[in-house]
C-alpha cells in the first residue's frame, strides 16, 4: 500500500510541477508589460526653426507617402496622385489638398490612408512650409 501512495504522489507531482512552472513563467513574464516600459516617451524635440522643402518636407514624404504615391505605385495604390518630386507636391499644394489630407480634416481623404495620422511635428513642419508659400528650397 505504501508503494501505491508513492506512485500516486509521483503522478500528482509529475502533473502539478509542470503546470506550476508554466503558471509562474506566465506571471513573471508579464512583469514589465507596462505601457511606460514598452513604449517609452522620447524626448526628441520638434525643431521647426528652419523648415525647408529638401531637408524637412522631403523626408516626411519619403517615409510616409511614397509607398503609395511614388511614380511607380501611384497608378495602383495612390489614385494616380504622385508625390515623387517638388512639382508633384506643388500640384497638391496648389489644389489646397495637402494640409487637409494630412490633418484628417472633414471633406478630405485622410492620409496616409489606412494608417495612423502623421505625428504633430510632421504636420506642423509641412504646415510651416505651406504657410511660407511652399518654396522649392
Amino acid at each position: 500500500m505504501n508503494f501505491h501512495l508513492n506512485e500516486t504522489a509521483m503522478k500528482i507531482t509529475g502533473f502539478i510541477m509542470p503546470v506550476l512552472i508554466i503558471v509562474l513563467a506566465s506571471v513573471s513574464s508579464c512583469f514589465y508589460d507596462s505601457e511606460e516600459y514598452l513604449y517609452p516617451k522620447t524626448s526628441i524635440q520638434c525643431d521647426t526653426t528652419q523648415v525647408t522643402y529638401s531637408q524637412s518636407v522631403v523626408p516626411i514624404i519619403q517615409n510616409n507617402c511614397l509607398s503609395c504615391h511614388g511614380n511607380s505605385t501611384a497608378a495602383v495604390f495612390g489614385s494616380n496622385i504622385e508625390l515623387e518630386d517638388y512639382a508633384d507636391i506643388k500640384v497638391q499644394f496648389d489644389a489646397n489638398r495637402l494640409i487637409g489630407a494630412i490633418s484628417h480634416e472633414n471633406g478630405y481623404t485622410p492620409m496616409p490612408m489606412d494608417a495612423p495620422k502623421l505625428d504633430d511635428c510632421n504636420i506642423t513642419t509641412i504646415r510651416i512650409w505651406v504657410d511660407a508659400g511652399a518654396p522649392n528650397n
